[in-house]
């Protein structure tokens, strides 16, 4: 199919980012995530258009976040009616974010992209969507880089919102792409009014309670009035860290494997050939290793790095601590990134995974892991003295492939008791399981969810119930 000249130049402009970019393949299935303002309303539009010239199957996906009543509501069925007019099929459900957002105490933003991230995976899973293909533009490009800076930024920071992202969900892992982030915001208005779709307008897109619409509407109007090129600038800076980034992370990706080691909960960089490296250097390796740890830098700024940096020509026990209880210490020969030594874990330490054989017993360093299959009665009589480290679950619920395996950053369950889903980090932490156990305490899980965080509480979706036919027993026993 040829496209249009007189009203196909956004489009030309979008497939060339998809082809220059290798964002979607021909023959791939991938999920639109719709909100039903202008920029995703666009972005359907378009690549349903384009599916003609590169051939792909789409599968819509739209969230009521339950946050705005009626026009939440309306804005469902907007997408629901457009996905119908353009014969795409959907995936439409309603989440309640306020009640995740007050279990877990976040804030509502974060709270909104938690929930909304987990229903893309999980449609994606569904559908057999390869990626998730979002509205993002060069104006949330701009306004994202200012977020950053304002948070205090470094390189990764400055590069912004990437064509491909992955993200990662507990066991699973989600590809974000976006299409549009070479196309302005006020394209994707024309682009709608030139094709006669009638995008929702979100109202607290509005409200400057939020900082990101503090930026929009307050900031960026503030640094256009010195500099009419601002958008420009900031995207100008996005492409140099980009390009500057992936050289560091070439060259950091080398100094890692002679420099740095793994030791339990915490990383150890060999101190002379650490201090010989470039600044530079020395800053991504502290930010790789800091990942590793928490699993995230949401909460890691400039001046916890430069705070180390400024650190490492000091004398042998001096530290330096950084958010989430991490603490950088200068050693003789080394310098050590992990967890205060307080609370040393009595667990031995769990690396890798293990299959464990159902029924029989499965050795592995410091546990011997017993799994045996009993009646329902029988597992009765033995709840009536509990042990910690034994559990009760029901054979059928549980399926198949049990393995044990240590804590991974987006681990999830539902803890005996609880209606609802929790991070086992959130859980060990209101468990207030001292930071040093938390990596060496054994999970047992199958494919689909976990079913034990050994020693302190089984998932609710197992437990034994009156229906229950036949009872799967574990049991740990520590080992020398």
């Amino acid at each position: 199919m040829a496209i249009s000249k007189q009203q196909g130049s956004l489009e030309e402009r979008v497939l060339e980012y998809i082809r220059a970019n290798d964002l979607i393949q021909p023959g791939q299935k991938v999920l639109a995530a719709v909100s039903g303002g202008p920029d995703s309303v666009c972005l359907l539009h378009l690549l349903s258009r384009l599916q003609k010239v590169l051939p792909f199957s789409l599968h819509v996906a739209h969230l009521n976040h339950s946050l705005r009543g009626a026009e939440s509501d309306g804005d469902s069925q907007y997408v629901a009616e457009l996905a119908r007019q353009l014969a795409i099929p959907a995936t439409i459900e309603k989440r309640a974010v306020k009640a995740y957002q007050k279990a877990h105490k976040l804030s509502l933003e974060e709270a909104a992209r938690e929930v909304r991230y987990a229903f893309l995976a999980e449609t994606a899973q569904a559908v057999g969507a390869v990626c998730v293909v979002t509205g993002h533009t060069l104006s949330d490009q701009a306004e994202t880089i200012l977020l950053h800076i304002i948070r205090g930024t470094g390189t990764r920071g400055l590069r912004g919102l990437q064509p491909r992202q992955t993200l990662r969900f507990s066991d699973r892992q989600l590809d974000v792409v976006r299409p549009l982030l070479s196309v302005r915001r006020e394209e994707t208005v024309t682009y709608c009014s030139r094709h006669r779709l009638s995008p929702r307008l979100d109202s607290t897109n509005q409200s400057t309670d939020l900082l990101r619409n503090r930026v929009r509407h307050e900031l960026l109007p503030l640094l256009q009035s010195y500099n009419s090129g601002i958008v420009d600038s900031l995207l100008r800076i996005s492409r140099i860290a980009a390009d500057d980034l992936a050289l560091l992370e070439f060259e950091s990706d080398r100094a890692w494997q002679q420099i740095v080691r793994r030791e339990s909960d915490a990383y150890l960089f060999a101190k002379p050939a650490f201090l010989s490296l470039a600044p530079a250097l020395q800053r991504q390796l502290l930010r790789r290793a800091i990942e590793g740890l928490l699993g995230t830098l949401k909460d890691i700024e400039t001046r916890h790095i430069e705070s180390i940096l400024g650190s490492l020509a000091k004398p042998a026990g001096r530290s330096i601590d950084l958010p989430e209880g991490l603490v950088f210490s200068i050693e003789y020969e080394r310098f050590r990134l992990g967890f205060s030594n307080q609370d040393l874990s009595s667990f031995p330490e769990l690396l890798g995974q293990y299959l464990l054989a159902v029924p029989g017993i499965t050795a592995l360093p410091g546990w011997r892991i017993e799994a045996a299959l009993i009646s329902p009665a029988k597992a009765g009589q033995a709840q009536d003295n509990p042990d910690a480290f034994i559990a009760y679950l029901d054979r059928e619920k549980v399926g198949k492939d049990i393995k044990v395996r240590s804590l991974r950053p987006g681990d999830r369950f539902q803890p005996l008791g609880l209606g609802q889903e929790k991070k086992v980090a959130r859980f060990m932490l209101d468990a207030r399981i001292p930071r040093l156990w938390r990596s060496r305490i054994p999970l047992f899980y199958t494919p689909r969810q976990i079913l034990w965080v050994a020693g302190y509480r089984l998932d609710e979706r197992v437990k034994v119930t009156s229906g229950t036919r036949d009872v799967l027993c574990l049991s740990l026993v520590k080992t020398p």
